[in-house]
């Protein structure tokens, strides 16, 4: 990128950081170390991330605008009230991290590791899910309208009150995750996994489209063969 500042196998000083934030030009960060470290409250606009380790490190109130992380490392990081905006996670590890009341708007989660994450409170627009494992994510009222979910699994996840309203699955999952006042209406679930979901919460489903595999999965619960 033209005028781009690339900072290469380095652990960056927080002095560094809000120096380059002040300046306001992008930065490409290759290989650095970001452990544990303090970005809270700086203006990251065009910050580039590529195999970068931020695990741990703390992204309160930040603001990142058109960021890319980039098959980066970051277990544990804290993006608390943080307001991302045309941010793209492709690949890496987000494990555990914790996004609670941040703003979300046009950000792309893509082939990435978020088990555990927790998006409590957040206000979310146009954000999108390819790929990505959040087997026991905690996303309570999370807007999927109109989602297109590839290859998403949400195992044992906190789904409560979200709404899935003619969202699409395919080869994602639902199993054993809690839907207590989610809306389905108008989904389609053929290419999710129900597992684990009993009939008691199959109500929970009114209006949405499922395969007679999985209609024979529940109603089997009753002792009864769909042919």
């Amino acid at each position: 990128m033209p005028g781009e500042t690339l900072l290469e196998d380095m652990t960056p000083t927080r002095a560094m950081l809000e120096r380059l934030s002040d300046e306001g030009e992008p930065v490409l960060f290759r290989g650095c170390d970001f452990e544990e470290l303090d970005l809270g409250g700086l203006e990251m606009i065009e910050w580039r991330f590529d195999t970068c380790n931020l695990a741990r490190a703390g992204l309160t109130g930040a603001r990142l605008e058109e960021v890319t992380f980039d098959h980066c490392r970051a277990p544990g990081a804290r993006f608390v009230a943080a307001t991302l905006s045309d941010v793209v996670v492709d690949g890496g590890d987000f494990g555990n991290t914790n996004f609670l009341d941040a703003t979300l708007s046009s950000v792309a989660f893509r082939r990435c590791k978020m088990t555990g994450t927790d998006m409590t409170g957040v206000s979310a627009i146009n954000v999108t899910f390819e790929e990505v494992l959040l087997v026991l994510g905690m996303l309570p009222n999370f807007p999927f309208r109109k989602a297109i979910l590839n290859g998403v699994d949400f195992t044992e996840a906190d789904l409560r009150g979200c709404d899935f309203r003619d969202a699409v699955f395919s080869a994602s999952s639902l199993r054993d995750a809690h839907i207590v006042d989610c809306r389905f209406q108008g989904a389609d679930l053929r290419g999710a996994d129900l597992g684990g979901i009993r009939l008691t919460d199959a109500s929970r489903f009114k209006g949405a489209v499922i395969s007679k595999r999985q209609a024979g999965d529940l109603l089997s619960q009753l002792g009864l063969n769909v042919l």
